[in-house]
């Protein structure tokens, strides 16, 4: 299963992105709000120059305090991004998360942004691509 193929069963219109200057604590309303675990930092909305996630978010006020909430989300993010493309296989994006310890993958395509992967959703696919498999081997076995 191909990073495309997890693309097509997603609505690209839910990729959120905030600017570097976005104050912390707006960044967490929206997330709050979205229920959604990550915004992507871009300047123009198709290049990605870092992600900030809850995680990053609770880490440094636990570190630094609520005065983190003032500062602009280039002070928290993630800067150094593993990215995949559409044409990577879903079992290396699944590898790449899990060896990483993160949850959420910018897919590029030509240096733009043109979709976000989480980890439930690799892990989502993988379970139907399972599933698939074992009806096809019991319609084998069954002589269907």
């Amino acid at each position: 299963m191909l990073v495309s193929q997890i693309l097509k069963t997603k609505d690209l219109s839910d990729i959120v992105t905030v600017t570097p200057v976005t104050l912390v604590a707006e960044a967490a309303r929206i997330l709050s709000e979205k229920r959604i675990g990550t915004v992507v930092v871009s300047r123009d909305g198709s290049s990605v120059d870092g992600i900030l996630s809850e995680r990053d978010i609770v880490r440094e006020v636990g570190a630094r305090g609520a005065g983190c909430l003032s500062h602009p989300v280039e002070a928290l993010m993630t800067t150094k991004l593993v990215t995949c493309g559409s044409d990577d296989p879903a079992d290396t994006v699944l590898q790449k998360m899990t060896d990483g310890r993160f949850r959420h993958m910018p897919v590029m395509a030509g240096g733009k942004l043109v979709g976000l992967i989480s980890l439930g959703d690799v892990v989502k696919a993988k379970l139907m691509e399972v599933s698939m498999e074992k009806d096809a081997l019991e319609g084998m076995i069954m002589g269907h």
